[in-house]
């Protein structure tokens, strides 16, 4: 008769053991992450910028910051997918090479609000400033929040200049000579203007 507190062996050792099945997960996955994820550092067409792509002028990178300290990403995404019915309603979908000036993007699947990856150019400056005042002006039906507060706020221009300094050591091509003219570009404009240029340049370096 077979001993019945035989030790375990092969899978059903693992299968017994909780630290084992533990740390043999986390093996896997830290493995099947490292080979999906680093091979994208390496690949051209995830780190080459597209033609017609250039940084993000300051003014731009000011209403990128307010867009994201205002939680807008939790709403609207900014990653247009290759599927008919997308590239119907929002335009060419989106390619990594945009993104490459982006610390951190905004893509995501989130879409309270519609896509806003090629909104740069759809709508003029009044129509956005209108907008984020009251959405509810220009479309009734939505539950965006108001921003009109973002008219009274100005911009500092001494954050500027740090904030290129930091995105140029992780690879973005700023000179000095920008990064010494950004205060001076923004001074005297308010978040909304910032906000503003923002939303008007994304998705208008891809030229299909």
């Amino acid at each position: 008769m077979a001993n019945a507190h035989a030790p375990a062996t092969g899978h059903e050792r693992i299968e017994t053991s909780n630290f084992l099945m533990i740390v043999l997960v986390l093996l896997t996955v830290i493995v099947g992450g490292i080979v999906e994820i680093v091979p994208l550092f390496f690949q051209r067409s995830t780190t080459q910028a597209v033609e017609h792509l250039k940084p993000y002028s300051p003014l731009q990178l000011a209403g990128r910051d307010v867009y994201i300290r205002e939680g807008c990403y939790n709403c609207h995404s900014q990653m247009i997918r290759p599927l008919r019915a997308e590239t119907l309603r929002y335009g060419h979908y989106s390619v990594a090479g945009e993104f490459v000036y982006d610390h951190p993007f905004q893509w995501g699947s989130k879409r309270t609000g519609p896509d806003l990856a090629r909104v740069g150019g759809k709508y003029s400056d009044e129509w956005h400033r209108l907008h984020l005042t009251n959405p509810r002006d220009l479309v009734p039906e939505s539950n965006m929040p108001a921003y009109a507060w973002l008219s009274a706020a100005t911009l500092d221009p001494k954050e500027l200049a740090p904030r290129m300094r930091a995105l140029r050591a992780v690879g973005v091509p700023y000179t000095d000579d920008e990064i010494a003219k950004a205060g001076a570009e923004v001074q005297g404009k308010t978040e909304m203007d910032a906000v503003v240029a923002y939303l008007q340049v994304l998705g208008t370096a891809l030229k299909p």
